[in-house]
């Protein structure tokens, strides 16, 4: 198990560990942003129930208790800020993580551009000045050893050079909370070939050469490395990738654009089943951002996920 570290006892391998890992640090006080749909509610109600969480609840106060009612929950004990709209609701929420009233936010049923809106909100002081988000997601794919941190997949439509390096900071943070000590990280490329005239090949070098240097961190950074060599050490023997701590056994994906982070994202959740759990860093405080869609298991993960990063 070199380059790895335990917390609490265990290295964090699979997502139902992170629950068990944030009920021994305690609960924290969590803001959910118009959490009035019934899987937000069963999520917040398992957080609750595993201790892991205290929640406050902003959003229609009617509905929220309806679908309480329909999903078994009960509410009483639960802090409900009535608040028909959706944006109202967000800020709400936003601000009172902001003034450390809570230490995580989280989404309901509202869309992904208002919830990121209301983050983003000047005014409402929940993100530095000149901070750059990304969104990281936890993977466990059935067939892997271990946990993936990858990012970005519903952020950052193109990371330039500078926000890869910040990227690369924040999937080791996730990494390190999942205690990994020196998380292996590939930057993922057509090939594992140098190719000039791609950009995701040429910037994927030259931050391997940043991190075999000592910038980046405590970190083991590689590239560029295609998705197969990244993951399977037999395909990286096959193709004869030589010297490489990364390639087939990586802790962290950091994917070039969008289109491939989301496009890997959504088919290990839909094609192989795959537990995530997923949140926003590079703001004062964890901010969970899960599909509407998403089951309340995947948001309950999250939370925890958020819950370890904000200790």
């Amino acid at each position: 198990m070199k380059n790895l570290i335990i917390t609490s006892d265990i290295v964090i391998t699979r997502l139902n560990q992170i629950v068990d890992e944030a009920r021994k640090r305690g609960p924290v006080k969590l803001a959910v942003a118009f959490g009035q749909d019934i899987h937000s509610i069963q999520a917040v109600d398992a957080a609750v129930k595993e201790g892991i969480a205290i929640p406050t609840i902003y959003g229609d106060k009617n509905i929220i208790a309806r679908n309480a009612e329909n999903a078994g929950v009960d509410i009483s004990a639960w802090n409900i800020v009535d608040e028909p709209s959706d944006v109202k609701a967000v800020a709400l929420a936003v601000a009172d993580v902001a003034a450390g009233n809570a230490d995580v936010l989280m989404k309901g049923l509202v869309s992904t551009d208002k919830y990121m809106r209301g983050i983003l909100n000047k005014d409402a002081g929940l993100v530095p000045p000149k901070a750059v988000l990304s969104h990281v997601s936890v993977v466990e794919l059935p067939k892997y050893p271990k946990l993936l941190s990858i990012a970005d997949v519903a952020i950052i439509p193109l990371p330039d050079f500078k926000q890869k390096t910040i990227i690369i900071k924040y999937l080791t943070q996730v990494a390190n909370a999942l205690g990994v000590e020196t998380p292996k990280i590939a930057c993922i490329a057509p090939s594992e070939q140098l190719l000039p005239s791609v950009i995701s090949s040429t910037e994927a070098a030259l931050l391997a050469k940043m991190g075999d240097r000592g910038q980046l961190g405590n970190v083991i950074v590689d590239g560029p490395l295609s998705l197969d060599v990244s993951l399977y050490p037999e395909v990286a023997e096959e193709k004869k990738v030589k010297g490489s701590a990364v390639a087939g056994h990586a802790d962290c994906l950091l994917f070039p654009n969008i289109e491939s982070g989301n496009v890997f994202f959504k088919a290990a959740t839909h094609f192989v089943d795959a537990p995530i759990a997923a949140i926003v860093v590079g703001a004062k405080k964890p901010c969970v951002l899960t599909s509407r869609g998403d089951t309340p298991l995947t948001k309950l993960y999250s939370i925890a996920l958020a819950a370890l990063r904000c200790r």
